[in-house]
């Protein structure tokens, strides 16, 4: 016998486009989370910067 999810929210992540579905731990800031981890968090951050930016 396995146990089912129930129909949890999906968003799509801002960084790979990758769908991901909520998670307890996001209970609270449900409307902030925008990535489906933690390395496209760290990425987004690092790669902002240089897309900003105009080629010279």
């Amino acid at each position: 016998m396995s146990h089912k999810k129930p129909n949890l929210p999906e968003k799509t992540c801002a960084r790979c486009g990758r769908a991901f579905t909520w998670r307890k731990k996001w209970a609270k800031c449900w409307d902030n989370v925008k990535y489906c981890s933690e390395k496209c968090r760290r990425q987004a951050r690092t790669l902002a910067p240089d897309s900003a930016q105009t080629p010279p």
